[in-house]
């Protein structure tokens, strides 16, 4: 009888592991434009999705994913791309609707990524907002951000809230207020000087009368995060290792004030923040946090997405007083599926896919994607160099979890373009 078992056991392991990746494929796929979708894996602590940035159809994707993970409660906290203050105003606009807020939210939201500043990324957050408003109080979510700072506005205006300005005649303070009330201010710490400057005077200020201030503000553990935050602004903004090396840093420090352990979250990101393998000698989000200890490997899942028939908003247009005119687009270099330039692997999914948005579950025990060949992570190009090196011998499941093939979807558009009487109907090459 155990001889038996033993001889159905290999068998059935021979025939788990004799699957080709399209067979695998076809028995592991699901259409996320379904309304009844429901994401195979509930049990981890952190969920990331990231894609190219800059075409429609990712933020629908995003949005089925997230419906799918609120309906049952799965998830209590979103963390976007952003910052600490950024994404203190993204749950003031989700309490209130304030569309002015959310408009000015994006533009912001969006200078670091110049393709996500677009109407696509508007829509949703509207239509986040719509979701979150069907929860139940206990399950609806809360945004936190523990990207690298990305706008001096909001985290003067909530650094302002914080201290209840009122209560001080300080000049750090006034200076402060008057400057966030300045529409014609550089915001931007890649280029700003004048709010630089007047945000480091009034952190000298702060640690230098430490007592004073701190009278008057209530939440000390968010003041004292922001002011960390800020310093790391001030000097060596443009190390590429900061803004990583950040990410993981704040994720550390907040994780004990929103219980993170206990309260699994939604990231979006860019593709190489998720990885869960290291590409290169710089250690990815998640890679420092699982090999510092913070999250077991299984109960982070990560979720990349693919483009395929797709465009891509590429630039904006200025004259030369430096307003915005139009933008471009891209649909063959710059998408990851062009003759000469294409992830490996990626005919698979297109011989695979169910819809427009198909998603493929690439981590079951018996995958053929843990064969030390690094499909979907390694970019084929012809005319410049691939990061094929990088990736040798490393398998598909050392890097994600779940593919997107993302079908069929148009460029994003330009939030400026809001501000016109009615949106381009042209194409943009």
């Amino acid at each position: 009888m155990k001889h038996s078992i033993l001889v159905l056991f290999t068998l059935l392991s021979l025939i788990g592991f004799s699957q080709t990746k399209l067979e695998y494929l076809q028995n592991n796929r699901f259409d996320l434009t379904k309304s009844g979708f429901d994401f195979p894996q509930k049990k981890f602590q952190l969920m990331g999705f990231g894609a190219y940035h800059g075409s429609q159809k990712t933020e629908t994707t995003e949005i089925a994913l997230i419906e799918s993970l609120t309906k049952d409660g799965t998830i209590k906290y979103y963390l976007p791309e952003t910052d600490f203050s950024i994404a203190h105003y993204f749950n003031e606009y989700l309490k209130t609707g304030d569309t002015l807020l959310l408009k000015e939210l994006v533009e912001h939201y969006g200078s670091r990524v110049p393709q996500d500043k677009s109407i696509a990324t508007y829509t949703k957050w509207k239509n986040l907002k719509t979701l979150n408003d069907g929860l139940s109080e206990k399950n609806k979510l809360t945004v936190v951000g523990v990207d690298l700072l990305v706008s001096y506005k909001y985290t003067a205006k909530h650094v302002l809230e914080l201290i209840d300005r009122k209560e001080h005649d300080r000049k750090s303070v006034k200076d402060l207020a008057k400057m966030v009330e300045n529409d014609t201010v550089n915001f931007f710490p890649y280029s700003a000087s004048f709010s630089k400057s007047v945000l480091e005077n009034f952190v000298e200020d702060y640690e230098n009368h430490s007592t004073e201030f701190e009278i008057s503000i209530e939440d000390k553990f968010a003041f004292a995060h922001i002011i960390k935050n800020l310093k790391e602004t001030f000097v060596d903004f443009d190390n590429p290792l900061k803004r990583e090396r950040l990410m993981y840093e704040n994720y550390v420090a907040l994780r004990k004030h929103y219980q993170f352990e206990k309260k699994p979250q939604f990231a979006r990101f860019g593709f190489f923040h998720l990885e869960k393998q290291w590409e290169g000698k710089n250690p990815s989000f998640f890679v420092q946090l699982i090999e510092n200890g913070i999250i077991d490997r299984d109960k982070i899942i990560s979720v990349i997405g693919y483009l395929t028939e797709s465009r891509v908003l590429w630039g904006r247009v200025f004259d030369d007083n430096g307003n915005y005119k139009d933008y471009n687009t891209e649909g063959g270099y710059g998408i990851g599926d062009y003759e000469n330039e294409y992830f490996l692997g990626i005919d698979n999914l297109k011989e695979s896919k169910v819809s427009d948005i198909t998603l493929f579950r690439l981590n079951q025990a018996q995958t053929p994607y843990s064969d030390g060949i690094p499909d979907l992570m390694e970019i084929v190009m012809t005319d410049e160099k691939s990061n094929g090196e990088l990736v040798k011998g490393k398998s598909t499941t050392e890097y994600l979890d779940y593919a997107v093939l993302i079908s069929n979807s148009e460029a994003s558009i330009p939030i400026e373009e809001m501000d016109k009487k009615t949106l381009p109907i042209q194409v943009h090459n």
